[in-house]
Order: C-alpha cells, then structure tokens, then sequence
C-alpha cells in the first residue's frame, strides 16, 4: 500500500528560451523523450524517481504527481514512458518521473522542470547535449539482417488469418514482423531519434527505456490527447505506398480513397474507438469519411476525433488503458484477435504497438502507439512492423507492406 499522507514529490522550474531543442535534454538509456513539431517533453536523471514494476500502478503514478508541492511555480510535473503491448509482469519499467523534464506545451512555453523526494538535495544535473551529426554508415549486408518470421513463414500466417476471418471466428487481426539487426557498432538512440524527427517532423518522436535497451521511434497515429476536457483521437489504418513519381504517387493514394479492402479494415478502428470513447463524453465528433493522411514512406486513411469530456474529466492513463489496443494494432474483436496475435506472432512484440507519451499531475497528456520503431541493444537492434488482415487481404501484399517499412527504418538506422 503506497503511503501518501504527506507530499511526496518537490518540483521546481525554470523558463527556458522558445529555441530550446527538446531533444538536447534526452539522456539514454535511461532518459525519456516525446515530441511533435518541437511540443512535448525529454527527460533525463539516473536514477529516476520512479523506475520499474515496483511502483505499477497508474493510479500510484497520479497520486504521486498530484502529491508534489510546486516550489515558486504551477507547471504540472510529467511521467512518460512506453507500455508493452501486453503486460506480463515483468519489473521492467514503463512509466518514469525524471529528475530533470524540460516541457513545451501548444504555447510554445519552455519550462525546465526538477523532481525530488522531500528532502532529497538536488544533486548535480547533467549538461544538456545538443544533437550531433554526421554521415550516415554504409546500408546494412543481407547477412547482417534476420527476418522473424521469415517471409514464406509471415505469407503462411496470414493465409491462415484471412481463411479464420473468412470463417466468421473475427473481422480483423494485425500481424506483425521483426527483423534483427546485427550493426557492428553501437547504436545511438539519441541520433537515431534526431534523424527520425527531420524525415517527419509531423509524426510523434519517442525514445524510451525497456529494460533490454531504448526503444526509438516516430509513429504517425495518436491514439489519445487529453488538455482539459478536451479529448482527441487520430486512428490511422488501410495504407499504400508512397512513389517518387508524382503520378504514380497520386494514383496510389487515389487507389486507397476508394479500396473497398482498405476502407472497411479502417472502418472496424474507427467503430471501435468511438464506441470507446462515447460514455467519457458529453459531445464526440469525428470525421464522416477517412481522409487521407501523408507521410514520407506510406499513405493512410485517416480519421480525427474531437470530442468534451463528462465531469469527472477521466486522466489521460484511464483513456489510454480504455482504448489500447484499438483494432488498428491489435483487430476486432479484440480478444479473439490476441489470441490469434500470439499463436500466429512467434516473437513477444514487447513495447511495439503499446501506448507511449506522457501525463502530467493535471490527468492532461499525449500518447501515441509505438509504431515505426526498433528496440537498440547496444550493436543489435529490432524492429518492428505490422500489417492489418481483414476477409479481402493478399498475403504476397501484406508481406511487402512489412518489407516497405523496414527498408525505411533500416535507412533511417544508419544515422544511429
């Protein structure tokens, strides 16, 4: 039982220039960062004030942020961190307090934040590390790469999804793959997250600890904003490539608008997160038809939600774990879909497809799903891809969709 009789956290901050990169304040492997178009938070401070399974619960986490006595100021202090896909027990950690935070809000406003236990001194702060650059190594060897499942295995898995949904046993299920990398070299979060940010700026930048190394990504899907009661959602799913040759390129996205395919594996999303979202509610609204959402690499039916919360406004960790996993990374039903997940799935995903962002001491927060993205394990890294299956899905298609997406990650790899 967690003693919260008296305070718990002190925080104090100080204003910092609109200038500020938010990733020169990430410290790996234990620091945390989260950012979109320069908003969001990096935290950094070993050890931090909360690390692992000792403290699990997010209930816990909110009692201590609200507990902080704010030392000359009113800035909400910030957990963040990155949730597996499926909990499992194990004392790695998903939600840190860093020592030091530095946060942007829609404002642009830029605060230093520094937590402690009562009492605790302050204790000497690392220096902010601006990002460095460089030239990019040389393209990964075939033999340096290994798929998990292999491609022939992966077409096997979702011949056999698509025979069940066929069936009627589900309407959808999103199988993903791995492939291992083998680098020769150290690989560095921070430049590795630095490189993912200048390709897309517009996706949801995040580096967090897991345990066995630094989860880094950029993902382009919001699964849920909360400022007040002010509630947003953006369920990304049905994809296509991306072309260098303009006509081309327009014709793909053309080709999605209208695939009958596409638009019923985002249908089933979109369905699902507003029956979620409904009952948190007083008003929701979202988009009547997918829209179409670009990216560098991938084109996306997507949908936006907007909606005002009911007094009491629930905290971002309570929509989180009311949404995750929605049917764009897990299928529908949802149950049914995760067994099939982990029968057809030979790795564990891990913190691939979970929930990663932040809350602060107000219930406000960001959190996207963690996709576009490899765990780094010192010289090795994996990474992650997946693809939704529903009824009309062609397995030689899907396979190349995970093919597309790892070639581009594995290019953006060679700048860690």
């Amino acid at each position: 039982m967690t003693d919260l009789a008296g305070p718990r956290l002190e925080s104090r901050a100080v204003p910092l220039g609109e200038a500020f990169d938010l990733l020169a304040a990430y410290e790996p492997p234990f620091g945390v960062f989260f950012e979109r178009r320069g908003q969001g938070v990096a935290g950094m401070g070993v050890p931090p004030l909360l690390f692992g399974a000792a403290r699990p619960s997010p209930a816990w986490v909110m009692d201590l942020l609200r507990s902080s006595v704010r030392r000359g100021h009113d800035i909400a202090p910030v957990a963040i961190g990155a949730y597996r896909f499926r909990p499992n027990g194990t004392a790695s950690p998903e939600l840190v307090i860093p020592r030091r935070t530095v946060r942007r809000d829609h404002r642009g406003t830029t605060w230093r934040l520094d937590s402690n236990a009562p009492g605790e001194e302050a204790g000497d702060r690392s220096p902010f590390e601006p990002v460095g650059g460089g030239a990019a190594h040389e393209p990964f060897a075939d033999m340096q790469l290994r798929g998990v499942p292999p491609g022939d295995d992966y077409r096997a898995a979702v011949a056999e999804a698509v025979a069940r949904i066929r069936r009627g046993e589900l309407r959808k299920v999103v199988l993903a793959r791995t492939i291992e990398v083998s680098a020769e070299r150290e690989l560095d979060p921070k430049l590795l997250a630095g490189r993912l940010r200048a390709v897309d700026p517009d996706a949801y930048t995040f580096a967090a600890p897991t345990g066995e190394g630094v989860l880094v990504g950029a993902s382009p899907e919001l699964l849920v904003s909360r400022r007040g009661h002010e509630v947003r959602s953006n369920p990304l799913a049905g994809s296509a490539p991306r072309s260098g040759d303009p006509e081309e390129d327009r014709a793909n996205a053309d080709a999605l608008i209208t695939s009958s395919k596409e638009r019923e594996e985002h249908a089933i999303v979109v369905d699902a997160v507003a029956e979620t979202l409904r009952p948190f509610c007083e008003e929701l609204a979202w988009d009547p038809e997918p829209v179409l959402r670009e990216t560098p690499n991938v084109w996306h039916l997507s949908t936006n939600f907007r909606g005002a919360l009911r007094d009491p406004a629930p905290t971002a960790l309570e929509l989180v774990a009311a949404l995750h996993p929605t049917p764009a990374v897990a299928g529908e039903p949802r149950e049914t879909a995760l067994a099939t997940i982990e029968e057809l799935e030979p790795f564990d995903r891990g913190r691939y497809a979970g929930p990663v962002g932040w809350v602060d001491a107000d219930g406000d927060g960001e959190w996207a799903i963690a996709l576009r993205c490899a765990e780094l394990r010192g010289n090795r890294a994996v990474l992650y891809a997946g693809a939704g299956i529903v009824a009309d899905s062609d397995p030689v298609r899907e396979l190349d969709e995970t093919e597309r997406k790892f070639r581009a990650f594995l290019d953006a790899l060679r700048w860690g």
